[in-house]
């Protein structure tokens, strides 16, 4: 059963159940935030809870107050053992690391207190493990693991199969997940929430969980995510603690020009400088998210080149840039040495980077979730007041700004969409299942079932993929053979070769590989580059890195040489998979919102629109106008060709459109669903007309819409094509 917590708790009375040295370091604080007045107290119940909070408002400490404070007890009793007693899992290495030095603060403080009073501290031992763990750290956790673990999914899925750590691990009594929003959407969360249920399995008992999230909608949901379900198939109880709109925010949407349709590109970036210095200048540090790493790069060189900044009052951050970089950058900004960094993704997670006066977001966040999680990233603690500034180039991405200004104001927040049954993710557990012991199949497909991404899964697909993975489908031609054997007979199964554990730990997790090369500057790694464009350097080209010119040398394995080259003009790396897809709620909003600025338009009342746009988008005068004008061309084309209406939610525009240039008659739907969902209409109907036609049909995808081409020589009725397609097929 999921309900919500509503009974607080006092300073005082949380002082009264923390052991006396925690209470007295606790004590330095005047005061509880909501998250820790109302989250800490299911947890010293042990109840599962999912906090969810902005940014800066106390999540960490609320987990981890009253873990360490029975840790501290236990110590002091001669009960705590060589065993993992409570794990903390986040989707960031970088966020691990920021984790263990902040918990590294109040117990190194504690227990120098017990020291100086009892001569000897106890012996609670704090550790990390993830990738970047040397192996000899790792060595010394098997005779001495550490009783707070701090890693990652991939990490925990690791542990849980390695024969001695896994033994260190039947003691857990916390687990606590991290940045639930960013883990629940996707692969990494599928794979996470049977990592969990396999880890129950080892247990053999129930701990606490608890889920720390930012921004996130259902709830419910998400909760049921975090705790899964008992053996008999019913839900696991959690309390939810929700104080998700605690902070105060200051947002706006502002175009760098007048006129966004007619402008040209130089007008409109020099434009946007001119822009970024203002808001430069009215803070002290300044935060600006720009959706990709090339786009980070770039907008920090010119900042530089244009003289908004000067080099050293600048950084750039983004997950192509080594540890060291990343790190220098995150120092740098919680000692306020850095008026300005330029960021694509990686810094939207709670990653401590000290007092941000204000986040700028150029172009649209593409998710009012996420949005809202760049914005929290300024007011960075409770009582400070979140400061954003949405500027747009184009007019799609302002509207999508005024819209997610709009809906995050009224609370509003995209849906969550939780992936079910990934096969490709249940595999690997099964591999590594198969790994721990010989199985019964019945009790394999409980313990996956337990987990909330896999409680519809069919017994026929386990079974299926059971067969599958011990080569049964006679895979051997295409070189893939079998890693398990299934005994269909006694329904059983288990590992199958001596290279199964290496092949297992080498492809675990659902994180595609890349191939990246190191870029070196004399000793030192600035950041890695995709082979696609270093295939493409020639000896003296410059590019820029980490906000600086280098000049290639040469390549040499995985390995990029430079030097600096200050002063030059340099090309911007690309890396693939850069483009954040529409959420289908914001697209959904979007459709609403021009629906309402078209009928206030068409009858008269133009004034009324500006002001709604200015009003609700928080829009300055050139982003209401833009928007006003934008609306009123497309208006005016619909009529122009005898259309008296307009999109909208429930009223679907499609586009005929011939580029004789190309040959080419293409169909454009005007869906603003978003690219993922747009990408599977585009390639059902294509794969409708492709067997109707017995032709190649060209596809093109976008946020906006979709559309198929054809060669000239084809047609095809359009509303047939629509009816091939229903929701039942």
């Amino acid at each position: 059963m999921i309900r919500y917590w509503d009974e607080p708790i006092s300073r005082d009375e949380l002082l009264n159940h923390l052991d006396d040295d925690v209470a007295k370091w606790f004590r330095r604080f005047p005061d509880l935030t909501p998250p820790q007045r109302y989250g800490i107290p299911p947890i010293i119940k042990g109840y599962n809870v999912l906090i969810t909070s902005p940014t800066g408002s106390g999540k960490t400490l609320t987990a981890f107050i009253y873990i360490i404070s029975e840790l501290i007890k236990m110590a002091k009793k001669g009960l705590l053992k060589d065993y993992v007693y409570a794990i903390y899992i986040s989707p960031l290495r970088s966020l691990n690391n920021d984790i263990y030095k902040n918990l590294r603060i109040p117990l190194d403080d504690i227990k120098k207190a017990i020291a100086v009073r009892e001569g000897e501290a106890p012996d609670i031992r704090l550790g990390i493990r993830t990738g970047d763990t040397p192996q000899s750290e790792r060595s010394k956790m098997l005779s001495k693991p550490p009783h707070i673990l701090v890693t990652t999914p991939e990490s925990l899925s690791l542990m849980i199969t390695a024969p001695k750590f896994r033994e260190r691990l039947r003691n857990i009594k916390w687990v606590i997940v991290d940045e639930v929003h960013s883990l629940c959407e996707n692969k990494r969360g599928v794979h996470l929430s049977v990592s969990l249920e396999r880890l129950r399995e080892l247990v053999g008992r129930d701990f606490v969980r608890i889920g720390l999230s930012a921004t996130i909608h259902p709830l419910e949901e998400v909760a049921q995510f975090l705790v899964g379900y008992n053996d008999d198939g019913s839900p696991r109880e959690c309390v939810i603690v929700d104080a998700r709109f605690v902070k105060d925010m200051e947002l706006r949407l502002d175009a760098p020009v007048k006129d966004l349709i007619y402008s040209s590109a130089e007008d409109r970036n020099e434009a946007l400088y001119k822009y970024l210095e203002h808001i430069i200048n009215l803070h002290r540090t300044t935060l600006i998210f720009t959706n990709t790493r090339s786009g980070a790069e770039r907008v920090a060189y010119h900042l530089t080149k244009y003289g908004v900044v000067d080099e050293d009052d600048i950084g750039v951050h983004h997950s192509s840039l080594s540890r060291d970089v990343r790190w220098d950058i995150e120092d740098q900004l919680k000692k306020g040495l850095v008026k300005c960094v330029v960021t694509s993704t990686s810094l939207e997670l709670g990653i401590d980077i000290g007092y941000i006066d204000a986040v700028v977001q150029i172009g649209s966040p593409k998710s009012i979730n996420r949005g809202l999680q760049r914005i929290g990233r300024s007011g960075h603690s409770m009582g400070r007041v979140s400061k954003g500034y949405f500027v747009a180039l184009d007019l799609d991405d302002l509207i999508e700004d005024g819209v997610l200004i709009a809906e995050a104001y009224l609370g509003r927040l995209d849906k969550t969409y939780i992936p079910e049954n990934a096969l490709d993710v249940l595999a690997q557990h099964i591999v590594g299942m198969a790994l721990e012991r010989r199985w019964k199949v019945e009790d394999a497909y409980r313990v996956v079932r337990r987990a909330y991404p896999y409680r519809r899964l069919e017994w026929s697909e386990f079974l299926n993929l059971l067969r599958y993975l011990s080569g049964w489908y006679g895979l051997e031609g295409y070189r893939v053979y079998g890693k398990i054997w299934f005994d269909e007979e006694n329904m059983e199964f288990g590992r199958r070769g001596r290279l199964l554990r290496p092949i297992y730990f080498m492809n675990i997790g659902t994180i595609p590989e890349d191939m990246s090369l190191k870029v070196y500057s004399g000793k030192r790694v600035i950041g890695l580059l995709e082979e696609e464009f270093v295939e493409h350097l020639d000896v003296g080209d410059i590019f820029v890195l980490a906000g600086r010119t280098f000049r290639f040398l040469r390549s040499k394995g995985d390995k990029v040489y430079v030097e600096p080259a200050d002063g030059l003009k340099p090309t911007v790396p690309t890396w693939i998979s850069e483009l954040l897809p529409l959420s289908f709620d914001l697209g959904e909003a979007i459709s609403r919102y021009r629906w309402i600025l078209y009928k206030l338009i068409v009858n008269g009342y133009r004034d009324h629109a500006k002001y709604f746009v200015e009003r609700f988008m928080r829009a300055g005068e050139d982003a209401a106008e833009n928007i006003i004008r934008y609306i009123e061309s497309q208006i005016a084309f619909l009529r122009n060709i005898g259309y008296n209406s307009f999109h909208s939610t429930s009223n679907l525009i499609i586009e005929r459109y011939i580029d004789k240039s190309e040959g080419i008659r293409y169909l454009i739907f005007h869906t603003v669903f978003g690219r993922r969902v747009n990408s599977v209409l585009a390639r059902a109907y294509a794969y409708i007309l492709r067997n109707r036609l017995g032709i190649s049909i060209k596809v093109l995808i976008g946020d906006h819409s979709f559309a198929l081409g054809c060669p000239l020589r084809y047609n095809f009725d359009v509303e047939s094509l629509l009816k091939y397609l229903d929701k039942d097929n």
